[in-house]
C-alpha cells in the first residue's frame, strides 16, 4: 500500500518550518481506497513569498486544526505504508519535524517520484512537478496548493507503475529510513555528548579531524549527521573514530571557534570555509558632484581593505544593496544597481529624491549614505560584547580592536576584574573577513539583546 502525499509549509529556516497544509491519498496500487486532506495552523508566521505562491494566509489558518490535533490520523493512515511524493525528502522531513516536536518517532518507507521519474522516464529537461505534469499532459488544478499538487502526484504515479521494470525499480528506489541509530558504534559515541550550543569534531582512525560543525543542540545535530541518508553523510559515519567537543554559551563564540578550525585544519568534508567565503566587499566612493557611490566588487584584501561589508556572491550583495535603497531611500543610479545617463528609474517612480540629477544635495544624500556605513561597517573602535556564557554566574566576553577580531574570555559575572580577566582568560581568534562578517551579522541580529561597550584598554 502506498500514500501519496503533499505537504505545504510556512517557509523560513530549515527545520524551523510548519505545515500549513497536507494532503494524503491512500492507493492501493490500481486506486485511492482512503483521504484525509486539512489545512494547519502552524502556530508561526509564513513567509510572504509563501503567501505569494500557495495564496495559503496566516489569517486562513487561524481557526484550523493544530498538527497535535490531525496527528492521530495521520498515523492511522500512513500506518503499513510507503510514502509517496514529489520530492519526498521534503515532506518526510516536515512530517518527522512535527511528530519530533510532539516527542513521537514518525519512521516509514519512502518513495520519491522525481527520482522514480528520473529511471523511467530519462532525458527530460525538467523532473519538477510542473513541467512533468505539462509534459506529460496530466491535468492539475490548485496548483502548489496541497491537494492539487497530491492528485497530481497520484496521476504521475500511475502512470510510473504502468511503465515496463517499474515494479523491479520501485523495490531499488524505496528508501528504508532505518530506525534512529540501533549500532553500538554510533550509541557509544552520542553516549556523552551535550545538549548545549558550541562547536563538534570528527576524527578519523588516525586522529584526523575529518568534519567540524556548530549547533545550539550538539547531541541532536550529530544524531542528524548519524541518521541522514545523504551519500557524505554515509560516508562521514564509516570514518568515525571519535568525536570531541567545545561548549560555547552563545552561537558567536561557536560561529567564530568553527571558521577558525575549518580554516586551519580543513577536514576533507568541510568545504565552505575552507577559504574564505565572503569574497564580495561593498565600497563607497565620491563621484565629482560630491555624492558617495555605493558600489560592489570582488575583495582583494593585499590592495584594499575598506570595505564596508561583505557578501558570498555578487548576487547577495545586489540583494542587500536593494534593501539598502528601499530602508534609506538612497538613488539607484548611485548605487551598482542601475546604469543610466539620466534620471533613475526610482525618481520616474518618485521614490528618489533626485540625488540622480543633483536636485537633492549632496550633504543631503550623503546623510543617508553615512547612516549605512555606520550601521555595516566593522567598528573602528575597540569593542567588548558581553554575551551568555557557558554555566550559570558565568559571561562571555567577545572583544574586537581597532576594526579586527582579537579573541574571547568567560567570566565569572559575580566578580568581574575586566582587565585582569582577559589578560588571565582571552583566547585569540585569528583575524580575517570572514571572521569580522560573522560577528558584524551576529551583532546587527541580535543588537536589541547584546550589552556592547567601548573598551578603554588595548589589550
Amino acid at each position: 500500500m502506498y500514500v501519496i502525499l503533499d505537504i505545504e509549509s510556512t517557509g523560513g529556516k530549515y527545520n524551523e518550518e510548519g505545515i500549513t497544509e497536507i494532503a494524503i491519498y491512500k492507493h492501493d496500487g490500481n486506486k485511492i481506497v482512503d483521504e484525509f486532506v486539512s489545512l494547519v495552523n502552524p502556530e508561526r508566521k509564513i513567509q510572504s513569498f509563501v503567501i505569494g505562491l500557495t495564496g495559503i494566509n496566516n489569517q486562513m489558518l487561524h481557526d484550523q486544526p493544530k498538527f497535535y490535533e490531525i496527528a492521530k490520523r495521520i498515523i492511522e493512515i500512513t500506518e503499513g505504508c510507503i510514502i509517496v511524493a514529489h520530492n519526498a525528502k521534503f515532506d518526510y522531513r516536515m512530517l518527522r519535524l512535527e511528530f519530533d516536536r510532539l516527542g513521537y518517532k514518525f519512521e516509514r518507507q519512502t518513495l520519491c517520484t522525481i527520482k522514480l521519474a528520473e529511471k523511467l522516464l530519462p532525458n527530460l529537461k525538467s523532473y519538477s512537478l510542473g513541467k512533468l505534469v505539462k509534459k506529460l499532459e496530466i491535468p492539475i488544478q490548485n496548483r502548489h496548493r496541497a491537494s492539487g499538487d497530491a492528485l497530481a502526484t497520484v496521476k504521475l504515479f500511475e502512470l510510473l507503475l504502468s511503465k515496463e521494470n517499474s515494479e523491479d525499480l520501485i523495490k531499488l528506489q524505496i528508501t528504508q529510513n532505518p530506525k534512529f541509530i540501533k549500532d553500538k558504534k554510533a550509541t557509544d559515541l552520542l553516549e556523552k555528548l551535550p545538549q548545549s550550543i558550541g562547536v563538534y569534531f570528527f576524527y578519523n582512525e588516525d586522529d584526523e579531524i575529518i568534519y567540524i560543525g556548530k549547533s545550539k543542540n550538539i547531541k541532536k545535530r550529530i544524531q542528524q549527521h548519524f541518521a541522514n541518508s545523504s551519500h557524505k553523510s554515509k560516508k562521514i559515519r564509516d570514518e568515525i573514530n571519535r568525536i570531541s567537543f567545545e561548549t560555547t554559551g552563545n552561537e558567536l563564540i561557536a560561529l567564530l571557534i568553527e571558521n577558525q578550525n575549518i580554516k586551519k585544519h580543513k577536514p576533507k568534508y568541510n568545504r565552505a570555509l575552507k577559504k574564505d567565503i565572503f569574497s564580495y566587499g561593498l565600497y563607497t566612493s565620491k563621484n565629482k558632484e560630491g555624492y558617495q557611490v555605493l558600489n560592489l566588487k570582488k575583495i582583494d584584501e593585499t590592495k584594499d581593505k575598506s570595505y564596508i561589508t561583505s557578501f558570498t556572491t555578487l548576487k547577495q550583495g545586489r540583494k542587500f544593496l536593494a534593501a539598502c535603497v528601499e530602508k534609506y531611500d538612497l538613488c539607484l543610479k548611485l548605487t551598482d544597481l542601475h546604469k543610466t545617463q539620466g534620471p533613475c528609474f526610482n525618481y520616474g517612480i518618485k521614490k528618489c529624491k533626485g540625488a540622480c540629477i543633483s536636485e537633492e544635495s549632496a550633504e543631503l544624500y550623503n546623510l543617508r549614505v553615512n547612516e549605512v556605513i555606520d550601521h555595516y561597517q566593522m567598528p573602528q573602535e575597540n569593542l567588548i560584547v558581553y554575551d551568555r556564557g557557558r554555566q550559570k554566574n558565568e559571561e562571555a566576553i567577545i572583544l574586537t580592536e581597532k576594526g579586527k577580531m582579537k579573541g574571547y574570555a568567560y567570566v565569572n559575572s559575580d566578580k568581574r576584574n575586566l582587565k585582569s580577566d582577559i589578560e588571565q582568560n582571552l583566547v585569540k581568534i585569528n583575524d580575517d573577513r570572514d571572521a569580522r562578517h560573522i560577528f558584524q551579522s551576529y551583532i546587527r541580529k541580535n543588537e536589541k539583546k547584546l550589552k556592547i561597550e567601548f573598551l578603554e584598554f588595548s589589550v
